[in-house]
């Protein structure tokens, strides 16, 4: 229970990452902000963190819409009055797209969510965290951190290499308040975000880049689990980290040093 009297506030917590991450906190004493566009999805995750005697207070906000998300930590202020672990989870794939085939819209739409949304989410829960420290993680991706022959997927490798650019300078600027931040880069993991992407026609920005033995080398091909990124997050969350910021970490099985 060592995360017992924290508060968590967890973006894109309805499913995937952000929901195991919820629930792993959760089970080690924490209570929980979760933020995220699907009231539906959200209620559920927080009928099982209050099954387990924790407190859940659902925030309904899209990341990338200012107002929303001021008006959430507002939520969470009045309700928890701080925040100990903040993870800014929420993002999405986007469309995937030769670059001469994605339009402006397109590529400013991923823009907004992946990497804007991290800045709004962090820039909105400082005045939680300023007055007395505690941990921020970034879920970025291997793609644009060290895998750059995801074809078509320009727009979010770009947010995710933004991610750990703005992690890293925010881990500098907010140590005087005791704050660390770092980033954390899954590769493969069995959740739902692959099914929400949007591919076009991604074989014409396609290289040669196979691996006849697998991509994945921990694991001879299986991917990651929902379960093994939570696990991950609480290292981050709790006072093990203590000494730990600026620090991107690779949860991959190996993927990325072979793609």
């Amino acid at each position: 229970m060592e995360m017992d009297g924290k508060f968590a506030a967890i973006t894109g917590a309805g499913s995937g990452l952000g929901e195991a991450a919820a629930v792993k906190l959760a089970q080690q004493g924490a209570d929980i902000a979760l933020i995220g566009r699907t009231e539906k999805e959200l209620r559920q995750v927080a009928e099982r963190i209050e099954a387990m005697g924790r407190r859940a207070l659902v925030v309904t906000a899209d990341v990338a819409d200012e107002k929303a998300m001021r008006s959430g930590l507002k939520a969470i202020s009045d309700e928890f009055g701080r925040i100990d672990f903040l993870f800014a989870n929420a993002g999405v794939n986007g469309v995937w797209a030769p670059l001469d085939e994605l339009p402006y819209e397109e590529w400013n739409r991923t823009m907004s969510i992946n990497l804007g949304g991290t800045f709004l989410t962090i820039h909105t829960a400082l005045p939680l965290m300023m007055k007395h420290g505690g941990s921020i993680l970034i879920t970025s991706s291997i793609n644009g951190t060290r895998t750059f022959t995801t074809a078509g997927a320009s727009a979010y490798a770009t947010t995710k290499a933004g991610q750990l650019a703005l992690g890293q300078m925010a881990a500098i600027e907010l140590a005087k308040y005791k704050i660390r931040v770092n980033v954390i880069c899954p590769g493969a993991i069995g959740t739902e975000i692959s099914d929400n992407t949007d591919q076009r026609n991604v074989e014409k920005a396609a290289v040669a880049a196979e691996y006849p033995d697998g991509e994945i080398p921990l694991t001879a091909g299986t991917p990651g689990t929902s379960e093994d990124v939570a696990n991950l997050v609480a290292f981050f969350a709790s006072d093990r980290s203590r000494h730990i910021t600026g620090t991107p970490v690779w949860i991959d099985g190996g993927q990325s040093l072979l793609v």
